[in-house]
């Protein structure tokens, strides 16, 4: 049976006094005696909170079952009093099949009125439907990520290290895919050492499973008409499983306070911005004297989705980085929603929107239209002069001087740095063999004049044209390119001034009055990002030897330590950077990761070395 790629939503019923029922499980989500008390019984007393986490930096507690977001409030509200320092950080994971509406969840949570300010925060951030991984940040250092899709899917393609888990499914009797006893050994294998587990069932399965995945378990007393619940936690430290793409989420005893970034386009910018909401020192670095003067520098960009008809590993990802973006840039100067038209190119492109639409990957609120074309809503359109200085406040500015690198000294001009983040574009290419790093450059010129009162809009189809009211802009060539330097041509201006004749009618661009840009695009030949730690290429060629006669890669890959890449992001770049920077420094941090084990293979550093090796080109 094929699995529609939009996760369902629960049928839900409602009691009298508010509580809701999952109609498909015939069970409620919380206890109708008091929900709230129930979780604070059941999960916080039970994981040790708030006592666990007094001397910490950093916590991250796990949850099955998102449901109405309680669990989460209840444990922000927790952290606020008990919160160790300013600068500790508390990361909350929760897994979900089918999550509800945020209406849903608001009328739901509207019998806690001391919950409401949170639920308030939580309903304005609420998730997108869609599967994957989504981050969502909020006040006193906390962030939640939610997986959503079928545990059994969502839970072994995780990366965690959970220092305590809520196991909240709907019981065992009614949703058994929950407690399935392939989970135990999963969520021991995500686990810090000594991590505690709170759920409010006793069944058998349950107490079997944790047991044989290391998990000391005590029958305790239990919350209103429940006679007894479950505590636990992990007798022995787990065994991690190497990771030869080197992309596995690690504790870090001591974060990176004074991080150097490299690059000052929207990469490095949005890097900087989430360095900073982590309260780290940066210094970015670029040869050029402003800010954006590469391929970033453009007077506006275009956010919108590339979504892929079949549901693959790279098709996941271009979702969970067009919604990072969207939620990443909300607000910020120089970003406004659009509604975008992409017309089918030709008949093969029809019936691939046909399919898309069939079976759609993004909820009605942001896709659809017909096989002829899509219809993007909420996209975004961008001035990127403005989001790039907005990204940027706070981080010194080192531009307009050469820049010297020692990545295995960690120094930047000679100076030392906890961590280094290379987002410099092309620049990347000099840091690893060519059939290692195989950065390809990507001449692209995009053509702009003013249009002061207009009406932002935007219609792509290969070629795009966008406005923000101020500004239009049209374009963009893509065009292979052996050179060092960006450069304008009159074939590619005339090339764009047909696109957009086609796309938006005779009369809509002023060519007479049209200026030229033209950027040099970092891409990558399966046109995905590159980002992760950088490896040490000469050492993991010679550990990985065996791959050249057919073996399968054995053991970590060795990296340079504190030193990340984020580059290849191609003609997608401000749809690439936001998900690619909160993955790298989740790295850096210790945090959870944001992406499945099998985007992580997709986007690492690694995964050009182990091609070249398995063709025998190294």
């Amino acid at each position: 049976m094929t699995i529609p790629r939009l996760p369902p939503r629960p049928e839900l019923d409602w009691k009298p006094d508010g509580t809701p029922v999952a109609r498909g499980h015939d069970d409620v989500y919380f206890s109708a005696h008091d929900g709230l008390e129930e979780t604070r019984a059941t999960f916080l007393k039970a994981c040790g909170l708030p006592e666990r986490w007094a001397d910490r930096e950093d916590f991250t507690v796990a949850e099955l079952g998102f449901g109405t977001g309680l669990n989460f409030l209840a444990l922000w509200q927790l952290w606020q009093i008990h919160r160790p320092g300013p600068s500790a950080r508390l990361h909350f994971v929760s897994f979900e099949g089918a999550l509800m509406t945020a209406e849903e969840a608001a009328r739901a949570l509207a019998r806690w009125p001391d919950l409401a300010g949170l639920a308030e925060m939580l309903a304005a951030n609420w998730p997108e439907r869609a599967r994957g991984i989504q981050r969502m940040g909020f006040p006193d250092g906390v962030s939640l990520t939610l997986h959503l899709d079928d545990i059994n899917t969502a839970l072994p393609r995780s990366d965690v290290l959970a220092d305590a888990w809520f196991l909240d499914g709907f019981a065992p009797a009614k949703n058994a895919g929950m407690w399935a006893e392939t989970l135990w050994p999963l969520i021991a294998a995500r686990s810090s050492e000594g991590a505690k587990v709170g759920t409010y069932t006793v069944a058998g399965a349950v107490r079997r499973g944790l047991s044989a995945a290391g998990f000391h378990v005590v029958k305790a007393p239990g919350h209103g008409r429940k006679r007894e619940r479950l505590e636990a936690y992990l007798k022995a430290p787990p065994v991690r499983v190497p990771d030869p793409f080197a992309m596995s989420a690690r504790q870090i005893s001591d974060p990176p306070r004074r991080i150097a970034i490299l690059g000052g386009g929207i990469a490095g910018a949005c890097l900087a911005a989430a360095a900073r909401m982590r309260d780290a020192q940066v210094s970015l670095f670029d040869p050029a004297p402003a800010l954006a003067s590469g391929a970033s520098g453009n007077r506006l960009a275009l956010v919108m989705p590339r979504l892929d008809a079949g549901d693959s590993s790279q098709a996941r990802a271009l979702v969970d980085a067009y919604l990072a973006a969207c939620r990443f840039y909300h607000g910020r100067a120089g970003v406004g929603e659009v509604t975008v038209e992409q017309r089918a190119r030709d008949e093969a492109e029809s019936l691939r929107f046909a399919k898309l639409l069939a079976d759609p990957p993004l909820g009605s609120d942001r896709l659809g239209g017909t096989a002829k074309a899509l219809i993007h809503q909420r996209a975004l359109v961008l001035s990127p002069a403005e989001l790039i200085a907005d990204l940027v406040a706070g981080a010194a500015l080192r531009l307009g001087q050469p820049v010297a690198f020692d990545p295995a000294a960690r120094t930047v001009n000679g100076e030392a740095f906890d961590a280094v983040f290379v987002a410099s574009g092309m620049a990347l290419a000099s840091l690893g063999p060519p059939a290692f790093l195989p950065l390809e450059a990507r001449l692209g010129q995009v053509e702009w004049a003013d249009a002061p009162n207009d009406i932002p809009q935007a219609t792509a189809q290969g070629h795009y044209a966008i406005s923000d009211g101020r500004t239009r802009l049209w374009g963009a060539t893509f065009e292979a390119s052996n050179e060092r330097e960006p450069r304008i041509s009159e074939a590619a201006r005339a090339a764009n001034a047909e696109a957009v004749r086609a796309l938006m009618g005779e009369g809509w661009a002023d060519l007479s009055a049209a200026q030229s840009r033209a950027g040099l695009r970092a891409t990558m030949p399966d046109r995905m990002p590159v980002l992760g730690p950088l490896p040490d290429f000469a050492a993991a060629a010679e550990q990985f030897a065996a791959v050249r006669n057919g073996a399968a890669p054995a053991g970590t890959a060795p990296v340079r330590e504190g030193v990340y890449l984020v580059g290849g992001l191609g003609s997608r770049g401000f749809t690439f950077a936001p998900w690619a920077a909160g993955a790298v420094m989740a790295m850096a941090f210790g945090e959870p990761s944001v992406l499945a084990a099998d985007v992580a293979r997709t986007v690492s550093p690694m995964r050009f070395l182990f091609r070249a090796l398995k063709r025998g080109e190294a």
